[in-house]
């Protein structure tokens, strides 16, 4: 792809040169982040890539040069106000390249624990048949209780359902098995197709999560499927010829289209990534304490009066020893009056509310016109005082 990204060379200088690329001021609103980028290295397996915070060293992604981009993730736990800095270093031995990085991102979430990179993918869409013949296994990983699990991805579908990604985890044998509690209790395994757009703003990428319940029984025998590999698994054989034990898989066949696949940035530079995480959820089957049940208070019933003086179908109670009328009301209308002997109404309010209005007007008018006559009449009276008064002259 055309763009730009950034270049430490390290074809020239000394041993020990270095450059630095600095971010602007960054200020978090949560105490964790993840810093994700890519990383070309065509410089000699001495020269380094320094990732700092501030003033500590968070990672150094190094390693023998490759051929392609390779993606890092860096987990940071920052509080207050802090600068990402870069630095490329040269090492020891002769270099014809140097360190290359680009889609540089920093986003407020948690980074992946695991990172598959599975290289070649177009040609393993044409050519991998549906059904087992088509899966790829997933080098082992382990999760942070010590649990060992492998992903395996249909790249042609199932047999049932072809021309789509299906993604499966299975737990495997591992270094600990002896040391953990069994049948797996409440692992969330998540897995990630990353959209590799290099705006994160702009991803979609494509997820699938499994729980491991510890009383999940298998479909096909009556053992828990998270149990011990070695207990309800089947032996399978690493690349390198090491064999292992291999439990059953949980997933689902349509993870994602083809076409789907296609139309966005999930395959560059002919790869795919799959970020995996593993994390105990546990705490979340803890019941909150038990609310204690409030007090009943009784409330005392009134009584009625042993006569029953209400009119219109009113009821009659003592309060303070006294009787009180309870007047009956509907919608629009309602009794009222000591004894209910009074009725009213809506449309009585109405005709009340126009008749106080046409009088407040009528009265108004009145006002108006006495007042206008009067005036006329001071005005005319004064004009033939002062003819009088020419006259006199």
């Amino acid at each position: 792809d055309s763009g730009y990204f950034m270049h430490f060379n390290t074809s020239a200088g000394r041993e020990g040169s270095t450059a630095v690329l600095e971010s602007r001021i960054l200020y978090p609103k949560r105490g964790f982040q993840c810093l994700q980028f890519y990383l070309y290295n065509s410089s000699n397996k001495g020269d380094r890539l320094n990732v700092w915070v501030r003033e500590y060293t968070s990672a150094n992604p190094n390693g023998s040069p490759e051929t392609y981009w390779q993606l890092h993730h860096v987990s940071l736990n920052v509080t207050s106000k802090f600068r990402v800095v870069f630095q490329g270093v040269r090492g020891s031995g002769l270099s014809n390249g140097g360190l290359s990085i680009d889609d540089i991102n920093l986003s407020e979430t948690q980074c992946p624990h695991h990172v598959w990179h599975i290289r070649n993918f177009t040609h393993l869409l044409n050519t991998s048949p549906a059904g087992r013949d088509g899966i790829i296994y997933s080098p082992p990983f382990y999760s942070s209780k010590g649990y060992a699990f492998q992903v395996r991805l249909y790249v042609n579908g199932t047999s049932d359902n072809p021309f789509n990604l299906g993604i499966y985890l299975s737990l495997i044998s591992g270094a600990n098995d002896d040391h953990l509690q069994w049948p797996c209790p409440w692992q969330q395994g998540t897995m990630i197709l990353l959209d590799q757009h290099p705006d994160i703003r702009q991803r979609m990428s494509n997820q699938r999560s499994v729980t491991t319940d510890p009383l999940k029984l298998s479909e096909s025998s009556p053992n828990y499927t998270w149990d011990r590999p070695d207990k309800v698994g089947s032996e399978a054989t690493f690349p390198n010829g090491t064999k292992y034990m291999r439990g059953p898989g949980v997933g689902t066949s349509a993870f994602l289209t083809h076409e789907r696949l296609r139309s966005r940035n999930f395959i560059k530079e002919d790869g795919v990534y799959i970020l995996l995480t593993m994390e105990d959820i546990s705490h979340l089957l803890r019941t909150e304490p038990s609310v204690p049940p409030t007090a009943v208070t009784t409330r005392k019933i009134p009584a009625f009066c042993p006569d029953n003086p209400c009119e219109n179908d009113g009821v009659c109670i003592m309060v303070n020893r006294e009787p009180v009328c309870r007047c009956p009301a509907g919608d629009n209308w309602w009794y009222m009056g000591k004894k209910c002997e009074r009725k009213g109404s809506t449309r009585e309010n109405t005709v009340i509310a126009v008749s106080s209005t046409i009088t407040v007007f009528v009265v108004m008018l009145i006002v108006t016109i006495t007042t206008a006559v009067c005036l006329k009449k001071k005005y005319k009276q004064g004009r033939e005082n002062k003819d009088s008064l020419t006259l006199e002259e």
